[in-house]
């Protein structure tokens, strides 16, 4: 039987920097609705890669940036429970 994990946890993107798709994986100790979004550094929302409930577990998404230009972003995962923000690098 898997384990089920103990807190929850934003993971660094991968590859990052990246072009033009990148990977985002995070990890529920408990079924969750989670809303996960891009935004750049002005604080406006560029994009919405996840919004929907999750059941517990790791999980990973995919995010596809070919229509933002090079630079960094910022993305958030939120649930009810836990809010957590990590910065990315996109180069074209």
């Amino acid at each position: 039987r898997a384990e089920i994990p103990q807190a929850y946890s934003l993971d660094q993107n991968y590859p990052n920097p990246f072009n033009p798709t990148t990977s985002i994986s995070f990890t529920l100790p408990e079924a969750s609705d989670v809303t996960l979004e891009v935004f750049n550094l002005l604080g406006q929302k560029v994009a919405t890669i996840a919004d929907r409930h999750y059941n517990s577990g790791t999980h990973t998404v995919q995010f596809d940036a070919s229509r933002l230009a090079s630079g960094t972003y910022l993305y958030r995962l939120s649930t009810e429970n836990f809010t957590e923000t990590r910065s990315m690098m996109l180069i074209k």
